[in-house]
């Protein structure tokens, strides 16, 4: 996916709904990043939009029937809007003020700073957010030691899943990225 892709996506929403602001998280919230074109392939193969309304977050499950997966939408345009709660994600502390606005048409859009969102897929663990985090080192958008820095400031869910993310982060030391 890219930016006039998922743009136009929550243009889509937007009609539906009122709301003109929607917060980005997950894989795509690196489209947030000024340099698109030098953002890797691994970065945005996802076909679903993590994404929240900023100012009423529950609003964009409304959406779903019309936008979601499976929908008339995901049908004709080969992505989908996800909608999430402001909760999911694991993220460190001040990730609201380090929010990336883009905003085109009638929208805004809130995109995580790929370092947050790399504490977050980090936290997760899943192969393809792993797969998300080494693209991200390899391309110079994400932090090794900006990363050792968020975890130190992040309240995980609880001690088992800061005890993966700290090993995770351990197997991400220069000789295993590649």
């Amino acid at each position: 996916m890219n930016i006039d892709v998922l743009m136009h996506l929550l243009n889509a929403a937007q009609q539906r709904c009122g709301h003109r602001d929607y917060v980005v998280i997950g894989s795509l919230s690196v489209l947030g990043m000024a340099q698109v074109e030098a953002i890797p392939l691994d970065m945005t193969l996802s076909i679903d939009a993590d994404c929240y309304t900023l100012t009423d977050p529950p609003r964009v499950f409304d959406l779903v029937d019309d936008l979601g997966e499976g929908s008339r939408y995901h049908q004709l345009h080969g992505v989908y809007l996800d909608p999430v709660s402001p909760y999911l994600p694991t993220l460190p502390s001040g990730w609201e003020q380090r929010l990336i606005k883009v905003a085109q048409a009638q929208v805004t859009a809130h995109f995580l700073e790929p370092n947050d969102a790399a504490i977050s897929k980090l936290a997760r663990g899943e192969p393809r957010d792993l797969r998300w985090v080494r693209a991200g080192l390899r391309a110079t958008l994400i932090s090794l030691p900006m990363l050792r820095l968020r975890a130190r400031n992040t309240t995980f869910l609880d001690a088992a899943e800061q005890a993966a993310t700290t090993a995770r982060l351990a197997d991400l030391e220069p000789n295993q990225t590649n």
